[in-house]
């Protein structure tokens, strides 16, 4: 800063309108920090950062008040579908080892025994493991979530068709034979669940029918009934 010399040496005069600069704090102030009655800044470090003084700190852990939801009870009604299969396991392995010979030739070493043995021990380990599944609570997905209008009546006229092509099969797979009676069912299926192409469903339940019997006459040893066509198949 200058002075002017034609006063002794005083400090020019500061023009109008021009406000005064504040004085900047020391080396010392800047040390001591801001003072208590500051309020801190929402990014601040410290145990007072980003809250007032009256927001309680934020607790971690679960809250007691809210309980633990029950462990799912078992559904008792499954145990009917766990009995069903065991029992069906049962016969199947009773029926083997009691009605179906074992007639081993070089053709078929092994015999029609193992089959129907396995078929009803896999039963009964799916029973088993069904039961335990069962026990622990568990449930099948809700028939909500299938395609399935449940407000709609049962269709009674498609369950007594069905009802009626298993019986006309049982009464004359004796008298007929399998390829017959095993077509009638086919067909008869097919025809209760809305199909109405007749020649073509007819054509497939005879191939069926054949394919059926001689798997079981050759791949298990099980003569099927033959009844009229015998000699010819």
């Amino acid at each position: 800063m200058t002075t002017r010399p034609d006063r002794g040496g005083d400090l020019p005069s500061r023009p109008p309108g021009v406000p005064a600069i504040p004085a900047q704090p020391g080396p010392e102030v800047a040390a001591a920090g801001p003072p208590p009655d500051a309020p801190t800044a929402p990014g601040a470090d410290g145990p007072a950062a980003g809250r007032t003084p009256e927001e309680p700190a934020a607790t971690t852990g679960a809250d007691p008040a809210v309980e633990a939801e029950p462990a799912p009870r078992p559904d008792r009604a499954q145990y009917g579908v766990v009995a069903f299969l065991a029992l069906v396991g049962g016969f199947v392995i009773f029926d083997a080892t009691t009605r179906i010979g074992s007639a081993i030739n070089t053709a078929d070493p092994i015999g029609p025994k193992p089959v129907p043995i396995l078929l009803g021990v896999l039963l009964l380990v799916i029973a088993v493991i069904y039961a335990v599944d069962v026990a622990r609570g568990g449930r099948g997905e809700p028939e909500a979530g299938e395609d399935v209008d449940l407000s709609l009546p049962i269709d009674w006229r498609t369950v007594l068709l069905l009802v009626g092509a298993f019986l006309v099969n049982a009464v004359l797979i004796e008298r007929l034979g399998w390829v017959i009676s095993g077509t009638i069912l086919f067909w008869g299926s097919a025809y209760a669940l809305g199909n109405r192409h007749y020649v073509r469903n007819l054509l497939i339940a005879v191939a069926l029918s054949l394919i059926t019997f001689y798997t079981f006459a050759i791949g298990l040893g099980v003569d099927l009934p033959a009844g009229v066509l015998q000699g010819i198949l």
